[in-house]
């Protein structure tokens, strides 16, 4: 089956380059609300499951169902780590589709893995391997350039380090601040600053920038590290409409008129953070109006590229390419090597005094490793091809067949009637499931048809959002995207996904007959 997923014809190569590569407005980000009828099943389905999971334990209470490995985490006679309806979330909701998380693979996070075949005999409580593996296309990875290979200029300089400096943490300085050098070219911005985690770049660099006084605006949908850091900092945190100019404007204008609570007085700085690319919604900040309100209301702006960068802009340059946004008017440039550049770590860039106050005063700069020889060398070489300092347009290559590959995939999901969130040039692709039941049901479906999917839901999403996950990728080929589709269409029919008002359901072979016998 991999040999199979590994064949490349001409001839699909050909048809998916002659998809359009067109850039969309994010007026077209318009998210297709679910169904009544779809609503009120998903309402009921999680009160079924709660009614349950207080049935079974009080059953565990009074003796009639005994299950050992049913405790409460919450150490004895202390103060408690876990809310009680977290315990009871994960031990009755959670537990049930434990199966479909965290699934290990044995193979490098290309356009094909090995997933770990593991089987479960006390209903997901403990799992045990079976010693096979089964090789499916890889949905799931932020793997948006292919740069996640084992062979390639990328792969032979990082074994190439290996050799010189082994892969200790105590002899990179130089490197990484070649790594620094090259992404202040790269951004257009005057410095930056690279770290060994791109969780930790929000989470102890916010504290850094931000503290008693500050006002943070952030958008509701931004990542748990940007929450965690602005929490950390100590300043105070008003969340605005996912992507609700208006909103932001009303908070905006509220915060300068209005001052501190209490106090009255003018607030010390206001930070506004967005993201690039929503992980989860797929969606793109408006960049143009945000700057805009910035400007008006002498606010900051904090830009997290984390998806965005190397995967959005004629350039791969993020968001600031894509709305051809100028790099200056944006005073706080964070990003993550773990996505677009198949590596590790994360890099915080903007004005040289900015930088500076950062690389001393910042956790994660002082007290934190280095990162290794191995690490930094995929990054510049990664960069290298990206920039086209190689002498190659490998790195346009790879951006265009992205772009390519995202528009095809989406418009076939839409065109089939399922309810797709983002926007039409995000490498993210989220297909709605609402009903809690179906993030198992699609999740093993799709693996079964060798497709590895991410399948997310409560309290990641709202209760009513659950939703698939693909991460579209430049390393797949037409016939992967194609045999995805079609395992998808085929799961989709099993358990009722398409359920779209504004594009009627159709199935595969409707849209496309020829394309879909082409494995019969």
């Amino acid at each position: 089956m991999k040999d199979e997923f590994s064949k490349i014809s001409s001839s699909s190569k050909q048809m998916l380059q002659n998809v359009p590569v067109t850039t969309t407005n994010i007026d077209d980000e318009k998210f297709e609300e679910a169904p009544t009828w779809v609503a009120v099943i998903t309402v009921l389905s999680f009160a079924l499951h709660t009614a349950l999971g207080w049935l079974r334990d009080f059953l565990r209470y009074i003796g009639l169902e005994k299950k050992k490995i049913v405790i409460d985490p919450n150490p004895k006679d202390f103060a408690p780590l876990y809310l009680s309806y977290e315990c009871f979330y994960t031990r009755n909701l959670y537990q049930r589709v434990r199966d479909v998380f965290n699934q290990p693979i044995v193979s490098m996070a290309g356009p094909i893995v090995d997933v770990m075949e593991r089987v479960s005999d006390d209903y997901n409580w403990t799992f045990r391997f079976t010693g096979r593996s089964l090789p499916a296309i890889n949905l799931g990875s932020y793997n948006y350039l292919g740069f996640a290979e084992n062979r390639g200029p990328c792969a032979e300089q990082a074994i190439s380090a290996i050799e010189a400096c082994g892969i200790a943490t105590c002899r990179t300085q130089q490197y990484m601040r070649t790594l620094e050098f090259m992404m202040t070219d790269y951004l257009g911005v005057e410095d930056c600053i690279a770290f060994g985690m791109g969780f930790a770049t929000n989470a102890l660099n916010i504290p850094v920038i931000m503290g008693k006084g500050d006002l943070i605006l952030s958008d509701r949908r931004n990542h748990i590290s940007i929450i965690l850091g602005a929490r950390l900092s100590g300043a105070r945190i008003c969340t605005f409409n996912h992507n609700d100019m208006k909103d932001l404007e009303h908070h905006l204008s509220e915060a300068v008129g209005d001052g501190q609570p209490r106090k009255f007085r003018p607030w010390k700085k206001i930070l506004i953070i967005v993201e690039g690319v929503y992980s989860m919604e797929g969606s793109l900040c408006k960049l143009p109006e945000i700057v805009a309100l910035k400007k008006k209301y002498k606010a900051y702006l904090y830009v997290d590229e984390a998806h965005s960068i190397g995967a959005i802009g004629s350039r791969g340059r993020g968001v600031v390419d894509y709305w051809n946004v100028d790099p200056n008017d944006i005073d706080i440039h964070m990003g993550t090597f773990t996505k677009s550049f198949g590596s590790v770590g994360g890099y915080i860039a903007g004005k040289k005094s900015l930088v500076d106050y950062i690389r001393v005063h910042s956790h994660s700069a002082c007290y934190s490793s280095s990162m290794s020889a191995p690490i930094v060398y995929q990054i510049i070489s990664a960069l290298t091809i990206v920039t086209g300092r190689d002498g190659t347009n490998d790195g346009q290559k790879r951006i265009r067949q992205l772009s390519r590959n995202v528009h095809y995939f989406r418009r076939q999901l839409v065109d089939m009637g399922f309810i797709v969130y983002g926007n039409k040039d995000s490498p993210v692709i989220p297909v709605m499931l609402f009903i809690p039941a179906k993030i198992a049901a699609v999740n093993r479906e799709m693996l079964k048809r060798g497709c590895a999917v991410v399948t997310v839901g409560f309290p990641a999403t709202k209760i009513t959002e659950s939703r698939v996950r693909f991460c579209i990728s430049a390393s797949h080929t037409k016939e992967m995207l194609d045999h995805a589709l079609r395992a998808f269409d085929e799961v989709g029919f099993l358990t009722g996904l398409q359920c779209s008002k504004r594009n009627p359901p159709r199935r595969l072979y409707e849209l496309n007959p020829d394309k879909y016998l082409e494995e019969e």
